[in-house]
């Protein structure tokens, strides 16, 4: 079991999907959000999911609420409430609506983990901000970006060490973030 927490993002507005993707049913459970839990909880001691409040949820969870300190909701305040509400000097981090990636995907990302910000996973359409290990040293970096409102996660990679690391499959990272998406997914 690994000790870095896995940390499930399931805190979008889903503006495309027409109604939350993290609850939207999944394989044999009720929600998206369940079944990236189970899939990932028998290889991490904790995992959590990041959301805005976690009300929606009628299933019991280690949950992470975005502080209420920020109005907005972006990953960023995802990644500061993780960080300000755990102990762990890193943290795994998944979107909700990527249910192709699997722990061996995970596996070769922390086999890379040493002496970097982040180790982001990269596919062949680009970098994968939220399939990626992140180290509390961006913390402070993440609290001036969201002072100033400046959410893109390329103005953090400016300012942190990382590395990429590669995956010829852009399958693994394809996003449930239109219907149409969902239900291919599902077949």
């Amino acid at each position: 079991m690994h000790e870095i927490p896995c940390i499930i993002f399931a805190g979008g507005k889903s503006r495309r999907m027409g109604r939350d993707k993290a609850l939207l049913p999944f394989g044999e459970f009720d929600t998206l959000t369940q079944y990236q839990q189970a899939k990932f909880a028998p290889y991490f001691r904790q995992v959590y999911i990041s959301c805005k409040s976690h009300s929606k949820f009628d299933f019991d969870a280690n949950f992470i609420e975005d502080l209420t300190d920020y109005e907005d909701s972006a990953p960023h305040v995802g990644l500061i409430s993780a960080f300000e509400q755990l102990q762990s000097d890193a943290i795994f981090v998944l979107s909700v609506d990527t249910p192709f990636f699997k722990i061996e995907h995970f596996e070769k990302i922390y086999a890379q983990f040493q002496d970097h910000d982040a180790i982001i996973a990269q596919s062949p359409s680009g970098a994968q901000p939220l399939c990626a290990i992140y180290s509390r040293s961006v913390l402070p970096h993440l609290k001036n970006l969201t002072e100033t409102k400046k959410y893109r996660f390329a103005h953090l990679f400016e300012k942190i060490n990382i590395h990429t690391v590669l995956f010829e499959d852009e399958s693994i990272f394809t996003n449930l973030n239109f219907p149409e998406d969902y239900e291919k997914a599902l077949i």
